[in-house]
């Protein structure tokens, strides 16, 4: 039996206006190579100057991955010959990073396990390639955008713990705002290494490195087929290559791109247009104290309001979300959140995904939200009523009171009224009438949703199974 050893290479563009070594702007979408000078082009004498706002970028992030920031850190040329890369080599970082040695903590089925971060550190994009039927064009617009890359230790086991890695390195990256992380546009892309070894043993086996992988979908998928690939041919007695392979998301394999190179192939030298940086303790302590309560910190604070971790997770999944969620459960009147929990979850939460925005963007403000819970809660509408009332909130952005006297949506509770209705609905559903009377529950709910549909919802329900009852007897 073989067990897989896993390692991922995140790589993240931060959220700078300008480019990591010159003051070209990094807006997406431009017209191909409009966003470009000398620096970045590698033009002789043009000499590079970091980017202040992605050092201490890069800093928070490896402070926040439970790293230490080095005092020291000085910057690389990798070398390597490629059409996207216009000087023949990549500003980098090689033998002292940014930061070092942190870890990240996953929970899978109530188990937790902690994977090790090696290394945190600071360097230059590439262009970018275009290939047509007849010739290939570069667009260096990319070249010099900030990346930071978050190399995590061989750890990782299964395809699953990979996944939920990802979805837990990217939470912290989005509540830090460092960056949009958005896939689609490359803010945020990963590698994998992976190689098999036999279970109990710790010599690692020979690895592949997987790339063109769009998604955490994707490395979950390409990570599978790999482990089954590599385990085939280990059982027949076939040796493995150590390359670099690309995943083909359409076949949902991966094939070779190329033999995987050793680091020493880049002959990495010191950046000689660059000092070696000197980051004293007060600017890291500077640093460390603009970070904001990160997501399981947040779920915790959430789990003080009598939230399970599973609802906790949920709400905790986006920086504003856990905010808005936060300040709905201070303004809540009653102890038990229970309703509140279940509301937000429920109605919010499907209002967030059919429109593909987060709760906190729908236009609904925590005090709103409650007005609509307490008509709720004092039995004034139904939930029925309460989920109509939500979706014309975030529609027209008129407060709940107002919506519901307009439409005369209140919940009809007044006895006498609901007298007349129900008296009707048995007198025109005798046989779901005898059926209860013959100890048939469910013929109950039947004529309570009778009741509901003549009402047009706005029955209080508990209300009507009581008189039915009554009535039921005689």
């Amino acid at each position: 039996m073989y067990e897989a050893v896993i390692g991922l290479e995140v790589h993240l563009q931060l959220a700078t206006r300008t480019k990591a070594f010159c003051s070209c702007s990094t807006e997406f979408g431009k017209a191909p190579n409009s966003q470009v000078c000398q620096v970045c082009l590698g033009f002789p004498g043009a000499l590079p100057v970091l980017n202040r706002t992605a050092l201490d970028l890069a800093i928070k992030v490896g402070l926040a991955l439970n790293c230490s920031a080095q005092e020291h850190t000085k910057f690389d040329r990798k070398n390597y010959f490629y059409p996207d890369l216009p000087k023949n080599y990549q500003i980098s970082q090689y033998d002292l990073p940014l930061a070092r040695n942190g870890f990240l903590d996953i929970c899978l089925e109530d188990n937790s396990k902690r994977i090790g971060i090696r290394r945190v550190h600071l360097e230059e994009d590439a262009g970018k390639l275009i290939h047509r039927s007849d010739k290939s064009l570069v667009d260096f617009n990319r070249a010099g955008i900030p990346l930071l890359e978050i190399v995590s230790e061989p750890d990782i086991n299964s395809p699953e713990e990979a996944h939920e890695y990802l979805r837990e390195l990217k939470k912290i990256l989005e509540y830090l705002e460092v960056s949009d992380c958005d896939m689609e546009k490359g803010s945020l892309r990963c590698d994998a290494n992976i190689s098999l070894r036999k279970k109990g043993t710790k010599a690692l086996g020979v690895k592949s490195e997987l790339k063109n992988m769009n998604s955490f979908k994707a490395v979950r998928e390409a990570l599978g087929f790999e482990i089954t690939r590599q385990s085939q041919m280990l059982a027949a007695g076939e040796a493995l290559a150590q390359e670099t392979r690309l995943w083909d998301e359409k076949k949902g394999e991966t094939f070779p791109m190329r033999t995987k190179e050793e680091a020493q192939d880049y002959r990495y030298f010191p950046e000689p247009d660059l000092p070696l940086f000197v980051i004293d303790k007060d600017k890291i302590a500077a640093i460390k104290s603009t970070i904001p309560a990160l997501p399981r910190e947040m779920m915790r604070r959430l789990e003080e309001y009598g939230l399970s971790r599973y609802e906790s997770g949920i709400l905790a999944d986006f920086k504003q979300d856990a905010g808005f969620a936060g300040r709905c459960f201070d303004i809540y009147p009653h102890k038990n959140k229970k309703p509140l929990t279940n509301f937000l979850i429920g109605p919010l939460l499907s209002e967030a995904n059919s429109r593909g925005c987060m709760m906190s963007e729908l236009g609904i403000t925590p005090e709103g939200l409650i007005e609509l819970l307490s008509l709720l809660d004092e039995g004034k509408i139904s939930n029925l009523v309460a989920k109509a009332a939500l979706s014309e909130m975030i529609e027209t952005k008129k407060p709940a009171a107002e919506i519901i006297a307009k439409k005369n949506l209140m919940q009809i509770s007044d006895t006498a009224e609901l007298e007349g209705i129900i008296k009707d609905v048995i007198k025109e559903n005798q046989k779901s009438a005898d059926d209860f009377r013959s100890g048939k529950g469910g013929a109950l709910m039947f004529l309570v949703g009778q009741v509901m549909k003549k009402t047009a919802g706005k029955a209080n329900p508990k209300a009507v199974q009581g008189i039915l009852k009554e009535r039921l007897k005689e």
